[in-house]
């Protein structure tokens, strides 16, 4: 049977450092059963019978945080074979206060006293063999970023578990050792006698989670109850600061025999960081610089170019191998592209004009199956003679729409007929037929290609074609497209985190965000989110707060990624002539839901309680190790490829099956891209049109639209495009007529903060490890993002005269519930005492 050891340490020992030093790939990551917290272990490096368990970062044994709970249900649990308990040597008191609780567990220890090299380095000394001595355990010393001592931590753990020799107890005071000896004897005489005095000790704290697992009768509640008061009578105070304070006499009689400072009150080069960063003035701004800068890499160049590579070659046309051919290729594909416009443009105006281009238009179509370049070249030529010298329609120039591809926003160009002629020798010097890259350089057609053309080989029927292509492939690459943007983001994060900048800011910003409902730790993940809500859900994972934690994830995507950004210049474009104050208005809408939804959900029973306590170890500032950091980087790419990939994946294709398969003249079948308003997708958007009619815009186009924006929010604009793109006209047109301004900013608002695309949600059902909080987090943004856009649609139609009474009074409603909530007392705001963890 394999030998377990478990290692226990404060945050930001070094714990994580020494777990991958000690298993290296040899590791299993996964999460502690019905909880969020992240479970890793390994095996021991040339010992394939001893696993490793790294216990989350705790300072205590008391259940106040989850990780405690989690780390103690462990060691209680399943009592690993030793305890490897990691203690930083710059901070070595504060940590050993962890230390005294785990020697009380009955399960052999050796402590791992980390960071000896800047001990050293500071002229500080620490007597580890009179330390050993005191604690009655083995002490060995390391420095896990520099891998010395490491090898010596894990054999004397390794002897401590097969040897089974525990430490021995340090006594307290009389008063309280005559209680806990009256505790044993009425209470867990019964349990393993090793196991008796951390049992006692929690029995004497009024430790609740014990109390409930002994379920204890009235009668020895009673009992003990009366030995304790009398304890907290005779020493003047409640019994778990009587035992606080024991535990630091002890530690205090260890440390003044063990331990020598060199320069008592000389600042460390962490302080004097500490005095420009976390400086009252001057910590936002240079938080700020910094985010941007990782935001600027990893979102906006960077990230951004591996994302767009994946996204126009990996699953796009293709790419061409090390660029070889592909300068070639652009120039020459760009001189098509800008004469193939003029040329289209031209025939466009001849059509507006009444001139008959049909014959030309066939003959240009090169997607179609009976595509003939000699025919497309004497087509083109004869329409350019016969509109030089035509009687009627002025042709010396003309004025044409060109159709933005991202936004769909349009533009009007002229081009005189001087130009248009230069375009058709253009055109016609490439066979009327855009350049084909593969006929530069080395190129490698794209996974979308090489799979078509794989089924057309093969003769794949049509809906399985359509299901591999438009569902499966396309729903990987929809998650792979993300993955380079996120690598980039955690790389840079996992250097702050590991350096040490991280803990700061969070305590920083804690100040803000707690008068907000929020964790100071909240703020970056909603700043990544500005990018991606996905790495921005996986941000909150820093949180060790259960609660601030699945409120950060429920909120963090109010803020508008960069996905959203096409939907809103659509909406600008379209109905308010490209105002700037739209993205404006959707920035501030997004910070406005998140601070309403802060306090909101904190004055509700599920998140309401005394304010968690803000503790956290500022660890000394220290370059973090390149294996570790692309470690961390990989474990939250990895974890994202493989969960959130599942659920956009399976969405896809369901999507993909509701748009074209539906009913024509009474017949279930595939259909094309033009009889989509017969899909199944339709009818369910028929189904539920009504819901939104009060939001003003109660069309099954706008509620077909928002249901494909769940697999990404880009796909509204093409969803819009399709739809509204089928009649004359613009799509721009055709949106002006079908929303108001009223009904436009509605449908923006309602699309920004109600649930995110399928890969989003698939990260906050991996960070919150439970269905029925992701519902939750899905449903209560729906219902939000609801609840805003009534009020907009309503409130906006008492200034154009459009007033619905019925709605209108739903939308009083909603806002005097809001300002209700907004303006309740917080339920922990009679009692501010905060319970400070030592």
């Amino acid at each position: 049977m394999d030998l377990r050891i478990a290692l226990a340490g404060n945050p930001n020992c070094g714990k994580t450092t020494l777990f991958n030093a000690l298993t290296g790939s040899n590791q299993f990551v996964g999460n502690w059963p019905g909880v969020t917290v992240e479970k890793k272990e390994g095996k021991l490096k040339k010992h394939s019978g001893v696993v490793i368990t790294d216990l989350p970062g705790i300072y205590s044994l008391s259940p106040y945080t989850l990780e405690e709970v989690v780390a103690r249900n462990y060691l209680i649990g399943e009592r690993p074979d030793a305890i490897l308990n990691i203690v930083d040597g710059t901070n070595l008191e504060r940590n050993l206060y962890l230390t005294t609780q785990l020697v009380e567990l009955g399960i052999p220890v050796v402590v791992a006293i980390n960071m000896m090299d800047v001990v050293k380095k500071n002229g500080d000394t620490i007597r580890t063999e009179q330390l050993a001595k005191e604690l009655g355990c083995k002490v060995v010393e390391i420095s896990a970023l520099k891998g010395t001592g490491i090898s010596e931590a894990a054999e004397a753990a390794i002897a401590s578990a097969e040897s089974k020799k525990i430490a021995p107890i340090h006594p307290f005071t009389g008063s309280v050792e005559h209680c806990l000896a009256h505790i044993e004897e009425a209470v867990v005489h019964d349990m393993p006698e090793e196991q008796q005095r951390w049992y006692a000790i929690k029995l004497f704290e009024r430790d609740e989670k014990v109390l409930a697992q002994l379920d204890l009768s009235d009668e020895i509640k009673n009992h003990i109850e009366h030995d304790i008061a009398e304890v907290e009578t005779e020493l003047d105070d409640d019994s778990e600061s009587i035992v606080t304070n024991e535990r630091y006499i002890y530690i205090s009689s260890i440390i003044h025999d063990c331990y020598k400072k060199k320069h008592k009150d000389k600042m460390t080069t962490s302080d004097k960081i500490d005095r420009v960063v976390t400086n009252r003035w001057a910590a936002l701004p240079i938080f700020a610089v910094i985010m941007f800068a990782v935001y600027y890499i990893a979102i906006s160049t960077v990230g951004a170019w591996g994302t767009d590579w994946v996204n126009d070659n990996l699953f796009g046309d293709g790419f061409h191998l090390f660029g070889i051919g592909s300068s070639q290729y652009e120039e020459l594909n760009d001189e098509y592209s800008e004469a193939d416009e003029i040329v289209n443009g031209y025939i466009s105006y001849a059509e507006e004009k009444g001139y008959d281009t049909e014959a030309v238009s066939t003959a240009l179509d090169t997607e179609a199956d009976d595509f003939d370049s000699a025919k497309a070249k004497s087509a083109l030529t004869a329409f350019a003679t016969d509109i030089e010298n035509y009687k009627g329609i002025d042709f010396s120039k003309a004025t044409y729409s060109v159709e933005d591809e991202e936004t769909l926003a349009t533009e009007d160009v002229t081009a005189t007929l001087a130009e248009f002629k230069d375009a058709v020798a253009t055109v016609e010097k490439y066979n009327c037929e855009a350049p084909d890259p593969a006929e530069y350089g080395v190129w490698v057609p794209g996974i979308p290609e090489l799979v078509s053309n794989g089924l057309d080989s093969i003769g794949c029927a049509d809906w399985l074609s359509g299901l591999i292509n438009d569902g499966i492939v396309a729903g990987v690459g929809a998650v792979l497209g993300f993955v380079p943007q996120m690598l980039v983001l955690f790389i840079l994060l996992a250097f702050l985190e590991a350096c040490g900048y991280m803990a700061r800011i969070a305590f920083v910003m804690d100040r803000i965000f707690r008068k907000f409902g929020l964790s100071g730790k909240s703020f970056i993940p909603m700043l990544i989110g500005t990018g991606c809500g996905v790495p921005g859900i996986m941000a909150s994972r820093t949180i060790e707060n259960e609660r601030d934690r699945r409120m950060t994830i429920m909120t963090t995507t109010f803020i508008p990624c960069s996905a959203k950004t096409p939907f809103i210049a659509m909406i600008a474009g379209a109905l308010f002539g490209g105002s700037a104050w739209i993205a404006t208005f959707a920035y501030f809408l997004g910070v406005a839901a998140i601070i309403v939804s802060g306090i909101i959900l904190k004055k509700t029973k599920m998140f309401s309680g005394d304010p968690a306590p803000f503790v956290m170890e500022l660890p000394a500032y220290h370059l973090p190790t390149v294996g570790n950091v692309l470690r961390s980087m990989w474990e939250r790419a990895w974890s994202f490829i493989k969960k959130a990939g599942t659920v956009i994946l399976l969405a896809t294709i369901l999507v993909w099956f509701l748009s074209y398969f539906g009913f024509v003249n009474g017949s279930f079948q595939m259909l094309t891209e033009d009889q989509m308003d017969s899909s199944l997708l339709a009818i369910i958007g028929n189904a539920i049109s009504w819901i939104f009619a009060p939001l003003g815009w109660g069309n099954w186009q706008a509620a077909v639209a928002s249901v494909t924006g769940l697999i990404a929010k880009e796909n509204i604009v093409g969803t819009m495009g399709i739809l509204y793109g089928g009649a004359g006209g613009t799509v721009y047109q055709a949106m002006a007529d079908a929303f108001t301004q009223v009904s436009g900013l509605s449908f923006l608002a309602f699309n920004l903060l109600c649930a995110p695309c399928f890969a989003a949600i698939g990260a906050m059902k991996r960070e919150m490890n439970n269905a029925k909080w992701t519902l939750f987090a899905v449903g209560y943004q729906c219902v939000f993002a609801y609840a805003v856009a009534l009020m907009i649609n309503q409130f906006g139609n008492l200034f154009t005269g459009n007033v619905q009474v019925v709605g209108l009074i739903f939308a009083i409603l909603v806002l005097a519930f809001i300002i209700f909530m907004l303006v309740k007392p917080y339920k922990e705001s009679n009692k501010l005492t905060a319970k400070v963890k030592v």
